[in-house]
């Protein structure tokens, strides 16, 4: 009968080596009760033993006479004083060993190889878990795969999920096999199979010790892992979670059972029974959208993490098409071909007009929204909900003017944004889908055709008001001129150091974009007081005509009308503020930037440390323009502009508010190539002219607003009409993106707002037709009539005398007990009355709000200037947030504060009813 013995490989002989040699000093032969294993390549190595190092040779033989030889040869090979080993293996019973041979051998017969035993060795133990003793692919495995350390020590007992745990540590890359535990789920099983070689590893396994760690795994990580295994095994790892997606998308459709060929063609052997395919696709899904939600919360989006999602996906969607599931899956919500379609379902309806067009692309866009990848392409999804605000504003009727001071006023607070529109929707899709193209080309036609009615009604307004507009007479407009004396003396007042940022070129779309890009936590923008029912909005000025740097800039910092260069404006710069008794300082390009080293110039740092005002005048937009280039996106954004972000923060440490101005707009270039400029005669400029009669597009200036001999000009309203050569954008015309100038004030989110000026919340900054018309959110039937957040809430004693209803949100809150026991405990609160109206603004808002529209509600409603929002906000968490629980916080790195309705009522329980 024939014997089968055991397989010994290397590890397993010098395991056994150091444990016998040390029994018996000066033997040379050792005989092992096992045959040599085949896939060992080296039979001679060099083993430790007792501190010193002997040299192992194995000769693996299959009769007595060839063990024989072997020990001969040895002993001939070798000199007396020789200290190798030799280990003989093979299939020779120990009964057909000759006895003389026997007794040169180490314990004078054949050793036996328990494998058992030299893994408890191994792992420092002193037992072993029961379990594994008829798992021979585990004790071979776990010998084969001794790491170059060894294996990590275990304690009295190795258990049989400790011993895997190190072996897929060991074989696979599936954790530390020196850790005691290892987190093992899907996630991390299939992350494993995205690894390079992570899945080749598994594949290159001998079949007992796959189908042996698969089954373990199954058990620890559920039904989805003898599918992903299997897979793997066939070399098709890396497409585990693709095809798990794709998968799940399949099983969702709405024609599963027809996706079941297709999906059996693509899983082949690996899909055990369909029966499988449920659980797999579930896990692989769940652990997309765990991924998703990681990207979705790093710092940097377009991240590893990301990329790793995008990835996959990608890879599901070409398997799709490759198994003809396209059209199958394509309402998927993780596909990106699901996206894509979303996409394309709201471009077309970007060209619909008329009752009920915009509430469908809202719809489409809603659905966009819900799409899981819609954060993870947040451009494309900004760029579609910019489309669907350009859609908004088309279907409202633009707000009338009647001068030109309601003109450049409604163009910074409403057609400006929509020059931003356009300009996000000309940079086209990130996808660079055709059809998605096509309709952005449209709508963004439709919006120009708006624009140019626009400008042809400004143009006319602008040509009666300019024959005699100036300083002492300016029909209700600000003037660039007087820029200095309203916005930035104001700020000087009692000490002020304002700072002057002169952005050349800066058009309302520009200047937009910047201010919503600050950081709330650094800058609060302030407005003057509005007059009695008004209300408070940003401050927009004229330019000088023809609209260029030369007598634009020059009258902005001489504070009257003039014409010249940077000497000029430096001149009349300090005789402005000398005249308000103090000293200026103006800084152009090439005085302000720093040299090597340095982020700012020296010179500047030492000015702003100072009393003086301070200007300096950024000429990065009109020169890039001129030299053929925009901004970094194709849109001037904060980061875009050189310098300004560092300016920016030199003037918050010190302490000074700033002044955002521009000295004129600009218009960019948006025909197509090969539009030639007009033919025409007396060429001032890109955008004016002298001559006699205007053409089409032009309109004639005159007065003392026209800074050029003989007071008339001849400019172009019309955006693609220029009369010189092509570049980036242009100025010098008559249209309201070049005659608008935008006024922007800051001052530091720490600093108090000025005597005169209020607090400009962002809400109030953005039109209407910018935000979305949500679907409105269901609420419980309050029990108190709401409070709006433009009107002030009455006293509680006003509401009791009218009798038309009960106390408000806020009204109930600050006169309930626990609140009263609140007021104990914070020091320097604000007015019940404040408290009040943040709070019911806040319940208006839906739980929302900027700190600034917050402080605002409360400056309404007590007439008393929250001069610092953030800190206004952290004392209402410090009043309402009793024992930690979150009533109300500042979230989203302090940008947001947000209420807790329910913990509000729960927390504050009025006598007046529920709050």
């Amino acid at each position: 009968m024939t014997v089968t013995r055991p397989v010994a490989g290397r590890r397993a002989i010098e395991v056994l080596l150091q444990t016998e040699l040390k029994k018996a000093p000066g033997r040379r032969l050792v005989l092992v009760d096992a045959v040599w294993d085949p896939a060992e390549k080296d039979s001679e190595f060099t083993v430790t033993v007792g501190g010193e190092r002997r040299r192992v040779v194995v000769s693996d033989q299959h009769s007595p006479l060839g063990v024989a030889d072997a020990w001969h040869r040895h002993l001939a090979d070798g000199a007396v004083e020789d200290d190798r080993v030799l280990v003989v293996t093979g299939t020779v019973a120990p009964d057909q060993l000759g006895l003389d041979l026997r007794a040169h051998a180490v314990s004078k017969h054949p050793l036996p190889v328990d494998r058992a035993e030299i893994v408890v060795q191994l792992f420092g133990a002193t037992d072993l878990d029961p379990r594994m003793l008829g798992e021979h692919w585990l004790l071979d495995a776990l010998l084969q795969a001794e790491p170059l350390d060894g294996w990590p020590r275990v304690g009295a007992v190795l258990t049989r999920d400790r011993a895997v745990r190190a072996l897929l540590g060991a074989r696979l890359g599936l954790g530390d096999p020196a850790s005691d535990t290892l987190d093992l789920d899907a996630d991390t099983l299939f992350a494993w199979t995205r690894t390079p070689a992570g899945p080749s590893l598994y594949e290159a396994l001998p079949k007992d010790e796959r189908d042996g760690l698969a089954k373990w795994l199954t058990r620890a990580v559920g039904p989805a892992a003898p599918t992903l295994l299997a897979l793997a095994a066939e070399g098709r790892g890396s497409d585990a979670l693709p095809l798990g997606v794709l998968a799940s998308a399949a099983l969702g459709s709405q024609t599963a059972e027809a996706a079941g060929f297709a999906l059996g063609t693509l899983f082949g052997p690996a899909l055990a029974s369909f029966d499988t395919l449920r659980p797999f696709a579930d896990a692989a899904t769940g652990v997309l959208t765990r991924w998703i939600a990681q990207a979705e919360g790093t710092a940097a989006p377009s991240g590893p993490v990301r990329s790793r999602v995008l990835a996959v996906l990608e890879r599901a969607d070409r398997l799709a098409a490759d198994a003809r599931l396209t059209d199958l899956v394509r309402g998927d919500q993780l596909l990106p071909s699901g996206y894509r379609g979303r996409l394309r379902t709201l471009a077309a309806c970007l060209g619909s007009r008329g009752d009920g067009a915009v509430a469908v692309a809202e719809s489409a866009l809603r659905d966009l929204g819900a799409h899981q990848l819609a954060a993870l392409h947040a451009e494309s999804t900004e760029t579609a909900r910019t489309a669907v605000r350009l859609m908004r504003w088309l279907a409202v009727e633009p707000a009338p003017f009647a001068t030109v001071g309601q003109a450049v006023q409604e163009h910074l607070s409403s057609s400006g944004w929509a020059d931003l529109a356009i300009g996000v929707l000309a940079e086209g899709d990130v996808w660079r889908d055709a059809a998605v193209g096509e309709a952005y080309r449209q709508l963004i036609g439709a919006a120009r055709e708006r624009r140019a009615a626009l400008d042809a009604r400004f143009a006319d307004l602008l040509a009666s008001w300019s024959e005699s507009a100036r300083q002492q007479s300016n029909g209700g407009a600000l003037l660039i001129e007087d820029v200095l004396a309203k916005a930035a003396a104001p700020l000087a007042q009692g000490g002020g150091r304002p700072l002057i940022l002169v952005l050349d070129g800066m058009s309302a779309d520009v200047a937009v974009r910047i201010a919503g890009e600050l950081d709330g936590r650094a800058w609060t923008e302030i407005v003057p007081v509005a007059e009695k029912g008004d209300r408070p909005r940003r401050q927009a000025a004229v330019s000088m005509l023809p609209s260029v740097t030369r007598v634009s800039r020059a009258s902005l910092l001489c504070g009257r009308p003039s014409e010249g260069g940077q000497a000029a404006e430096r001149t009349g710069f300090t005789a402005f503020w000398r005249k308000r008794h103090r000293g200026a300082h103006l800084f152009h390009k090439g005085g302000y930037e720093g040299p090597p080293g340095h982020r700012l110039a020296p010179e500047l740092v030492q000015t702003l440390a100072s009393d003086d005002v301070v200007a300096v005048v950024v000429n990065t937009i009109d020169d890039a323009l001129a030299d053929g280039r925009e901004g970094t996106s194709g849109r001037w954004g904060l980061a875009d502009i050189g310098k300004l972000p560092d300016l920016l923060n030199a003037a918050r440490d010190y302490g000074r508010p700033v002044v955002l101005v521009s000295d004129h707009g600009h218009v960019i270039d948006r025909t197509e190539r090969g539009h030639l400029p007009a033919e025409a005669t007396g060429v001032r400029g890109a955008r004016w002219r002298t001559g006699d009669d205007p053409c089409d597009g032009e309109v004639v200036l005159t007065g003392p607003r026209v800074q050029t001999d003989g007071k008339r000009i001849i400019a172009a309203w019309r955006d693609d009409l220029r009369y010189t050569a092509r570049q980036a954008g242009y100025h010098g015309g008559a249209s309201l993106a070049e005659v608008t100038v935008p006024v922007i004030t800051l001052v530091p989110s720490e600093g108090a707002v000025p005597s005169g000026w209020v607090l400009l919340p962002p809400e109030s900054t953005e039109p209407t037709w910018w935000r979305a018309s949500e679907p409105a959110e269901v609420r419980p039937a309050p029990e108190e009539t709401s409070v709006q957040v433009a009107r002030v809430p009455a006293e509680p004693q006003e509401q009791e005398t009218a009798g038309t209803a009960p106390l408000s949100l806020g009204w109930r809150t600050v006169q309930s007990a626990p609140y009263k026991t609140q007021l104990d405990f914070v020091r320097g609160a604000p007015k019940p009355k404040a408290v009040a109206a943040a709070l019911d603004a806040l319940d208006a808002a839906g739980g929302k709000l900027s700190p600034g529209a917050v402080a605002a509600a409360a400056q309404a409603a007590t007439g008393t200037s929250q001069r610092n929002p953030a800190r206004f906000a952290t004392m209402l968490e410090r009043l309402l947030n009793i024992d930690g629980y979150p009533v109300l916080q500042l979230v989203e790195s302090g940008r947001t504060v947000q209420l807790d309705r329910a913990l509000l009522k729960q927390q504050f329980p009025s006598t007046e009813g529920s709050a």
